[in-house]
């Protein structure tokens, strides 16, 4: 069934669809003068006056050429108020796009710097991490937490056959992470006195065999190394001896 609309601007009637007319809730332009009105409320009773033969207000709704001309800087002012959003909403989503990549670049940037504190208080991200730098060209540091390491036992005693002394020791990482092995400080004491003293890096105390291995590893979490260290005992006289993670409890006992 054909509907007849009646433009309000030049009073030009056209024949339409119902389909044309339920389209963006009946808002259609004249094929004639491109006024912008609602086709629904604008129907009126088919009679006996002369109908145009102009394009249907459908139509001319999106064909550009039938469109009457605009003056300068008002491209907006005759889009009906859904097409003028569309075209507003472009420039801010282009605008969230940049600051979410910025935002992205800024997140990557402080896990590259604080990858390994990441791994302390997310040890999971620790593989993605890994892969991530290998790609990149990057390594990924263990943690270094002294604090959470104990040196749960030692004992020293002598060697008279090679005029060594010999210190065993075992130490043990509570973090829910692998970290890097400490550095220790050795106190050798004669009557109480402190006579020497030498900070021991872990390749100077881990197996000579496995230190590669358990340097680029890192002490596993909940994990425990036993270490060995001889010193000669032809250097200096000592009676007893202080072992201590450095510097964190070196510090502490320092102060008790």
């Amino acid at each position: 069934m054909n509907l007849v609309t009646r433009c309000p601007t030049c009073g030009t009637a056209f024949r339409a669809q119902r389909e044309q007319l339920a389209a963006h809730f009946g808002t259609v332009r004249c094929g004639k003068c491109g006024s912008v009105f609602n086709g629904v409320a604008a129907l009126v009773e088919e009679g006996t006056e002369r109908l145009s033969m102009d394009p249907s207000p459908q139509l001319g709704l999106f064909d550009p050429s039938l469109r009457p001309p605009q003056p300068a800087g008002r491209d907006d002012a005759a889009l009906p108020e859904f097409l003028a959003e569309e075209r507003a909403s472009r420039p801010r989503a282009w605008l969230w796009l940049i600051l979410s990549v910025v935002a992205l670049v800024a997140l990557a940037a402080q896990l590259y710097r604080f990858r390994s504190e990441a791994i302390v208080w997310l040890p999971e991200l620790r593989p993605a991490l890994e892969a991530a730098c290998r790609a990149a060209g990057c390594t990924v540091p263990l943690p270094r937490r002294p604090e959470l390491l104990r040196i749960v036992s030692s004992d020293m005693h002598d060697d008279p056959g090679r005029q060594v002394l010999v210190l065993h020791a075992l130490l043990r990482n509570l973090g829910r992470f692998p970290q890097q092995f400490p550095d220790l400080e050795l106190a050798l004491t004669d009557a109480g006195k402190v006579v020497a003293r030498r900070v021991l890096r872990p390749a100077e105390y881990l197996d000579a065999r496995a230190a590669p291995r358990l340097m680029q590893n890192g002490l596993e979490a909940g994990g425990e190394e036993s270490l060995r260290v001889h010193l000669d005992a032809k250097v200096v006289r000592a009676s007893g001896y202080e072992l201590c993670i450095y510097p964190n409890d070196c510090l502490k006992q320092a102060e008790q």
